[in-house]
């Protein structure tokens, strides 16, 4: 995670030297492409044992992950409309079973979110390049659920390919957009992303498993305008 960190950086650094010779934003077309960070809320996961007709719950923690995605849309001046896909990978790093509290690592499995969102962002315009924003969207996302243990049992949750559930998902956030010339700008923000529950039915062993996918996301990215 430290070297997706420090890139990220050096592209802020970097940039900085153009902001002297940078314009302010206008209205156009635009397409944007960014790279960050995914802080993956824990999550109690619900589990229902078909074959044993019993239910039991477990507390997962995430290690920090990825965020990485690409945006197209239009700018009207004082509202942005864009399309965005994203992706969203983090690895488990711990299970714990509510009922005993036995505790498992899980240093092979993980859980990715492809997002397809609508955002809507209003630009607070001003007489300098720095531009702050906020809005959000609406839309959907897949979840995958890799294979590995899980559970007081323990139980294979799936096979050698991920189980996945498509659910409602919807996001808030805030930054700034940094002009660097009369087409490109450094976009500096912060999402967050919460999907409705999901459903992972395992394809090795009757389980089905619900959870909660919340995040929070730091993201640096650069755009280009038409």
């Amino acid at each position: 995670m430290k070297k997706y960190l420090g890139a990220i950086t050096a592209l802020v650094i970097f940039s900085i030297p153009s902001l002297s010779a940078a314009e302010t934003a206008r209205p156009g077309p635009y397409v944007s492409a960014f790279i960050g960070a995914s802080m993956l809320n824990d999550t109690t996961v619900t589990n229902y044992d078909y074959l044993n007709g019993n239910a039991f719950r477990e507390n997962v923690e995430f290690d920090t992950g990825v965020y990485t995605g690409i945006t197209g849309g239009y700018d009207f001046g004082f509202v942005r409309l864009e399309g965005e896909l994203s992706y969203r990978y983090n690895e488990i790093d711990t299970v714990t079973d509510v009922s005993n509290g036995t505790r498992f690592h899980l240093p092979d499995s993980d859980i990715g979110a492809f997002a397809t969102m609508f955002n809507v962002f209003f630009d607070l315009h001003n007489s300098t390049p720095v531009t702050p924003y906020l809005g959000g969207g609406i839309g959907f996302a897949v979840l995958q659920l890799s294979n590995d243990y899980w559970g007081g049992g323990p139980y294979y949750y799936s096979s050698d390919d991920y189980s996945d559930d498509t659910v409602f998902a919807y996001q808030f956030g805030a930054g700034v957009d940094i002009a660097l010339n009369r087409n490109m700008s450094l976009d500096v923000g912060y999402r967050y992303f919460k999907t409705d529950d999901a459903q992972i039915d395992s394809d090795f062993y009757p389980v089905t498993s619900n959870f909660e996918y919340e995040s929070h996301n730091v993201m640096v990215g650069f755009k280009y305008k038409f």
